[in-house]
């Protein structure tokens, strides 16, 4: 990550960690009501204030880490999350806690989904994981949200899809012997294509982009679309991407599925080399909900970022609320041709432009 930031959600706010929270973490880590699914690893002062110590230093070494949540509108402090490497540095981890009278009300999927999208676009290339108590059935359901997935309990000589061997083997690390281990989940691994798909992953794709027009999705047909027809599109798109005009970027799970695909498209017109055009953005339907979209685009941001990019946009179809996600990642309305879009004779919807700047500045001032 770039610089300490501060994130912000509807509801929170996460900054950066430091000296003067000694007391905050000191007080969430001795707390016994904190780990109702695991009392044994409940820390002394001791070993939370070297824990503190410990990502005190993450903070010095790396540039991100674990931050204080707070409350967006009272600047009440609530709990603690973030990501940090995992010890051997094969991965990043992400955890939270709230205190106690801030569990139960949905701050842990806010949080997660907003730290996990932040990773993704501004982490180190590194597998994500969260772990869990096997019947902490709560936790498990928030990393899900937030786009992991489970890949499965930690135990000795086990390999996990997409797990390191070391996190897998320190997992366990401190828990009683007679205890099932924690599980492992792991958020979508990104995957940059600038040259034509092969065999497998196009059929892939092509199975996604079916079932996204299926599920109704506005990725440039109607449901029901020949597989023929959508297969011609994806071919269009490679020969784009042949030309080194176009490049896509996928998600796959710890199991090798596609989970989400979008390409950005550039112009052949020198003045406009700094703006890209997102295209056929889509995810799962049957993970609808799980963040997958909010996570496509923070890489696709990277990617943008990384290739020099300063303008992203994007057209949706009106009516269907997509304009309202992309607001939430910072993209505003630059045009909007009326009934510029025609799903049948008597159903004409909005085109709408939108775009946003990936250095911070404003779009329109």
């Amino acid at each position: 990550m770039t610089a300490p930031r501060t994130l912000t959600t509807q509801r929170l706010v996460l900054r950066p960690l430091t000296a003067a929270d000694h007391d905050l973490w000191v007080r969430l880590h001795t707390d016994p009501a904190q780990y109702p699914f695991a009392p044994w690893a409940v820390s002394d002062t001791t070993r939370a204030e070297r824990l503190l110590a410990a990502a005190l230093t993450h903070w010095d070494e790396h540039g991100f880490g674990y931050g204080v949540v707070e409350d967006r509108t009272s600047g009440e402090v609530l709990g603690v999350g973030g990501v940090i490497h995992g010890r051997d540095h094969e991965n990043l981890n992400l955890y939270y806690r709230f205190d106690v009278p801030h569990q139960g009300r949905g701050l842990g999927p806010e949080l997660a989904r907003a730290v996990t999208a932040d990773a993704l676009e501004h982490g180190p290339r590194l597998p994500l994981t969260a772990s869990a108590r096997p019947d902490h059935r709560a936790s498990i359901r928030t990393a899900e949200r937030s786009g992991f997935t489970l890949a499965g309990a930690a135990e000795a000589g086990v390999e996990l899809p997409g797990v390191p061997t070391a996190v897998v083997e320190r997992a366990r690390a401190g828990d009683p012997d007679d205890v099932p281990g924690p599980v492992v989940l792991v958020a979508p691994r990104v995957e940059v294509h600038r040259e034509p798909f092969d065999r497998a992953t196009r059929e892939a794709v092509l199975d996604l982009w079916c079932a996204t027009n299926d599920a109704g999705g506005a990725v440039g047909f109607l449901p029901g679309a020949a597989r023929e027809r959508v297969g011609a599109a994806l071919s269009a798109h490679e020969e784009q991407m042949a030309a080194g005009s176009a490049v896509a970027v996928l998600l796959r799970d710890p199991h090798g599925a596609v989970v989400a695909a979008a390409w950005w498209a550039s112009s052949s017109n020198p003045l406009l080399g700094h703006r890209r055009t997102a295209y056929r953005v889509m995810t799962d339907p049957e993970r609808r909900g799980d963040n997958l979209g909010r996570l496509l685009m923070a890489a696709m941001h990277r990617v943008a970022r990384e290739d020099g990019v300063d303008v992203a946009e994007l057209t949706v179809r009106g009516g269907t609320g997509t304009e309202d996600f992309y607001t939430g990642l910072g993209y505003v309305v630059v045009g909007r041709l009326p009934d510029g879009i025609r799903v049948a004779d008597d159903d004409r919807r909005d085109d709408i432009w939108m775009a946003r700047r990936l250095d911070g500045r404003p779009v329109l001032s």
